[in-house]
């Protein structure tokens, strides 16, 4: 699997874009292997969670999000399932679970249907450890301070900002990875 070719195939016209991409997943690959690194007793996939940490994001370019140089038409909160979509297509099935389980802290089907969003009605939550630890080494970033790790008390108040459960997950994670 080689991340760079798939973000060239689909980065082709958008170089803004491709930059803010890999520089956001570069930092969420860094943050998720030193956590890979710190708890080697979890047995991580270190070279799946590079991998599918710098590919996390990729369905952004098929979004509506013109203040991170995104021209599409969808919904943003649908980047994930569509970079599910995407990677699918490419033959790598495990790494489109880890596009469409880590908007926010992962969504339950409770969450989708309650807050009426345009998603697959399923359970879109990490399920495996390098789902769980790319989805929260993703908390810690935006696209839009790119250069800035959020602290901890900033992650949890974003991650707070869409329910309850998502802060539960996140927190369970924290006494899990930290």
């Amino acid at each position: 699997m080689d991340w760079k070719q798939i973000i060239d195939k689909y980065y082709t016209d958008n170089d803004e874009l491709k930059d803010i991409l890999i520089r956001h997943s570069s930092a969420v690959a860094k943050k998720a292997l030193s956590i890979a690194e710190k708890h080697p007793e979890l047995n991580l996939d270190t070279t799946f969670i590079e991998e599918a940490a710098m590919l996390h994001d990729i369905g952004i370019i098929k979004t509506d999000a013109p203040d991170i140089k995104c021209y599409g038409t969808e919904p943003y909160i649908r980047h994930g399932v569509l970079g599910a979509e995407m990677l699918r297509t490419e033959g790598f099935p495990r790494h489109a679970r880890v596009c469409e389980r880590h908007t926010g802290a992962g969504l339950s089907l409770n969450e989708i249907v309650s807050r009426n969003l345009p998603l697959p009605h399923m359970d879109l939550l990490p399920e495996t450890l390098e789902e769980q630890v790319i989805c929260y080494a993703d908390k810690f970033f935006s696209k839009t301070r790119l250069d800035t790790e959020k602290t901890m008390e900033q992650a949890e108040k974003s991650v707070a900002k869409h329910g309850e459960e998502g802060l539960k997950r996140f927190c369970k994670w924290k006494e899990m990875f930290e």
